[in-house]
């Protein structure tokens, strides 16, 4: 399934339906008087978040969603049929903005929560409405009132507990997959993840979290390079953030973990100051191996002078891992929860 986290599309509701203009003709009732009856309301257009989606890839192919018009009113008193809403579903985590002006219209954070974008007409009066002492055989009948429309942007953020920074290849899609059900692309080349992926780890009964693999943070994501803003968006929500380095033996010598460490924060915080302030939890992967072993001292030391204690860990072993999801869980416990942004 294709992971799409920003669509933009057109609603318009139901018109409502007209009023009827109509005189009884029954042979019994010599002079019946008006029975035109009401036009029904058209229908509306909600948008509705569903835990069941996790990407809004439907919209995709599809731009445009038109709720059905109200019935029209009928003579012998019949009121025309109101037109049901039309309900999109939508992921939890999806934000909707007007098109045109980009207000925010709301923010649907957790499944249930539901907006109407776009009003139903209301259904014209039939002639019946129009009768008096005075006018007893009026003509005149309202139409329905149209239904409104406007344009909108949908954009996802994922809604996760803890995030995974990391450069493209350091072991997030393999940690994920290590502690949670989730399968991502795994692959042994460089090799950045493309769309997020999304876990539940159980530490216990009682305990659990849901961690996202999020694409590869590489410099200059902040102005739109690589992923860029396609990544950072789902950063926000998250309370807490695991940010895995390795040994610069296997980045090559133009790159070190601190190094690595402080360009994917300098783009935290060019993106938005908050993201930057957010609690990481710095681990060193690829412990299994003998040359991350041995520079363990050393890139030890020079996280420390930067005031950052690092865990270790091997996402392919599983040696420390439970520890980190346990400093996670413990981070996690005292962080508030993130408000709707």
């Amino acid at each position: 399934m294709q992971f799409i986290d920003h669509v933009k599309i057109y609603v318009k509701a139901g018109d409502g339906g007209n009023g009827c203009a109509a005189f009884r003709r029954e042979s019994h009732t010599p002079k019946g008087g008006p029975s035109g009856g009401d036009g029904g309301n058209g229908g509306s257009v909600i948008l509705r978040a569903d835990e069941q989606l996790s990407t809004l890839l439907d919209f995709r192919f599809k731009r445009e969603y038109k709720a059905r018009r109200g019935e029209d009113g009928r003579g012998k008193d019949q009121y025309g049929k109101g037109a049901e809403d039309l309900i999109l579903k939508v992921p939890p985590g999806t934000m909707v903005y007007n098109l045109e002006s980009d207000e925010l219209l709301a923010d649907l954070d957790k499944a249930g929560d539901e907006v109407r974008v776009a009003q139903g007409g209301l259904g014209g009066r039939g002639n019946i409405h129009f009768a008096s002492p005075w006018n007893q055989t009026p003509q005149e009948a309202e139409d329905g009132t149209p239904g409104t429309s406007q344009g909108l942007r949908l954009e996802l953020k994922l809604l996760a507990d803890v995030g995974l920074l990391g450069y493209p290849s350091v072991g997030k899609s393999t940690f994920i997959a290590k502690v949670s059900k989730a399968r991502p692309k795994i692959a042994d080349y460089p090799f950045t993840t493309l769309i997020p992926n999304l876990g539940v780890v159980r530490l216990d009964t009682e305990r659990q979290m849901v961690i996202a693999d999020i694409p590869g943070l590489i410099e200059g994501a902040s102005d739109g390079a690589g992923l860029g803003h396609q990544f950072l968006r789902h950063v926000e929500r998250t309370r807490v953030l695991i940010h895995i380095v390795e040994a610069s033996v296997f980045t090559g010598p133009e790159r070190e973990p601190e190094g690595d460490f402080d360009r994917i924060n300098r783009e935290l915080a060019r993106y938005a100051p908050h993201l930057a302030e957010k609690k990481q939890i710095v681990v060193l992967n690829k412990i299994d191996l003998t040359e991350t072993r041995e520079a363990l001292d050393e890139i030890r030391e020079r996280f420390k002078e930067r005031g950052v204690e690092i865990m270790t860990m091997s996402s392919v072993t599983g040696e420390g891992v439970d520890e980190v999801l346990s400093k996670a869980w413990h981070v996690l416990s005292e962080t508030p929860a993130i408000p709707p942004s």
